[in-house]
């Protein structure tokens, strides 16, 4: 086996050509490709490779969080749990990740499709761009691949098989575990958050107990339901957009956790770009229409995504859980379809936990979003991120009292503009 060697734009040209299917899709000469490195995540290597007939991205990890350097390591492997989630989410959802065109285990390289025109969905938001197929796209991924990969819809020997398969991926969940969970709520040396502005939150959040014990009630879930597939880090700079395309990338966080955690995460960064557009606009209210816009998606994403959840559910009742022979009569379906109304309930307020989750981290931790971050402007910023706070804590501690998304949405407008 070869010995792993992080590449450069040098290497990496030689280390391509030597792979059939990656020097035949990108043509011509390897010595004319056109190599950039392209990564701004927190944890590896990207490189846009351009040939004569087509482009490759290839991603490669870095034995380090590449954010905090070697003193933080990681395990290679994560690549390995990247590309196994990857093949896993085109099986159930085509058409809504890239391409796979090539894996080196030993070298922890993905090569795929390069989405063009495409831009992080985060970087559309900060712009003010509408893009109308996401809500949908967004949700038929959800419900696909959380379905699908769930003891609803397979055998339990199959369930657990794909949790045997992902459950070494323990490093990337201690990250979840730590920088979600638990820093946010206590002194931690990797925290910040925008100071001085927002010293009295942040106390106050270390001082709440009952934001406290359920926050921990939610790592506990994310540590212990075995529920479906999940991408794990499933952000605004985790999609890839056009007007007309979706796709889904990055699932190195991919493990058997709860449904919720996904879902909570594109809901909970939808209302973080809804709080961020004070930042972003030219003049006072200059936004508005967008902000409704955001919120207007966010309630799409859960509309639909319960709607397609729902509808494959009474398609193919085939999973060892609930087994359709069990319920033949007319009361045994009406009894069952209470039984799903129950479960999309549950799987609800996980969502408004997670999500407000989501939120806190990204403002009182340690890895913060663009949507925030790019307000120059220290007052500014901090306004935002403090409006933001709020309705994130009301979703952590108070997910029952929510009846829908759209009293999410009320509860978001009436923090903006008081």
């Amino acid at each position: 086996m070869a010995t792993y060697a992080a590449v450069d734009g040098s290497r990496l040209a030689g280390a391509l050509a030597e792979i059939a299917a990656v020097r035949d899709r990108l043509g011509g000469e390897s010595s004319g490709w056109r190599i950039r490195e392209v990564g701004d995540g927190n944890l590896n290597l990207v490189f846009i490779v351009e040939g004569e007939r087509d482009s490759v991205v290839v991603k490669q990890a870095l034995p380090y969080v590449r954010l905090v350097g070697e003193s933080w390591p990681l395990p290679l492997e994560r690549s390995w749990f990247e590309y196994s989630a990857l093949t896993e989410q085109a099986r159930h959802a085509p058409g809504l990740t890239p391409e796979v065109f090539h894996f080196d285990r030993a070298q922890a390289m993905i090569v795929m499709e390069y989405l063009r025109p495409h831009v992080i969905m985060r970087k559309g938001l900060i712009r003010g761009i509408e893009y109308p197929r996401f809500a949908s796209d967004i949700a038929e991924f959800l419900a696909a691949t959380l379905f699908n990969t769930s003891a609803l819809a397979g055998t339990a020997a199959t369930h657990k098989a794909r949790v045997e398969l992902f459950a070494p991926n323990t490093a990337l969940c201690k990250i979840t575990e730590d920088l979600v969970f638990t820093d946010p709520y206590r002194e931690a040396p990797l925290n910040r958050w925008t100071r001085p502005w927002l010293d009295a939150e942040k106390q106050a959040f270390e001082r709440d107990s009952a934001l406290k014990v359920a926050a921990q009630a939610l790592k506990l879930k994310f540590m212990t339901s075995a529920e479906a597939l999940i991408h794990g880090d499933l952000h605004t700079g985790s999609i890839m957009v056009t007007g007309e395309d979706t796709r889904v990338i990055d699932p190195e966080f991919a493990f058997i956790g709860p449904m919720g955690f996904d879902v909570g995460a594109v809901i909970g960064n939808l209302l973080l770009a809804y709080f961020a557009q004070e930042g972003h606009e030219a003049a006072p209210s200059a936004r508005d229409a967008y902000r409704t816009w955001i919120l207007g998606e966010a309630e799409k994403v859960w509309s639909e995504f319960h709607d397609r959840f729902l509808a494959l559910w009474r398609a193919a009742p085939s999973g060892d859980a609930y087994p359709a022979s069990l319920f033949a009569s007319d009361d045994d379906r009406a009894a069952m379809e209470k039984e799903r109304g129950r479960f999309l309930r549950a799987l609800f307020e996980d969502t408004l936990g997670f999500a407000g989750a989501k939120m806190i981290r990204r403002i009182l931790g340690l890895a913060h979003v663009e949507d925030l971050e790019a307000i120059a402007d220290p007052d500014r910023r901090a306004r935002c991120e403090a409006k933001a706070l709020r309705l994130a804590r009301e979703l952590v501690v108070g997910a029952r009292s929510f009846s829908g998304l759209a009293d999410v949405s009320g509860a978001a407008r009436a923090i903006e503009c008081a």
